[in-house]
């Protein structure tokens, strides 16, 4: 395999060589993770996953007039966990 240089600008960027660009097929808004190893840095293509959320729309309003008003207090570990269950 050849090898493929690039020059590093004052401003951190590299144009990354049409070669490997066409290997690793990147294009315009490619996301590429960068990994440092013992023997130098490995560049792999990477894409973005969502993460979801695992509360519905209704518990996130929930939660958000929740987080709005004044706590409440608990007496004990057993209490507390009583009142979030009844949320």
């Amino acid at each position: 395999m050849a090898i493929e240089y690039a020059k590093v600008t004052s401003k951190g960027q590299v144009t990354i060589p049409n070669l490997v660009r066409k290997m690793l097929r990147l294009h315009k808004d490619s996301l590429i993770a960068f990994q440092i190893t013992r023997n130098g840095i490995v560049i792999v293509p990477a894409k973005m996953v969502e993460e979801k959320t695992p509360y519905t729309k209704e518990e996130w309003v929930k939660i958000e007039k929740l987080a709005s008003e004044k706590g409440k207090t608990c007496k004990s570990a057993k209490s507390a966990k009583k009142y979030f269950d009844s949320l």
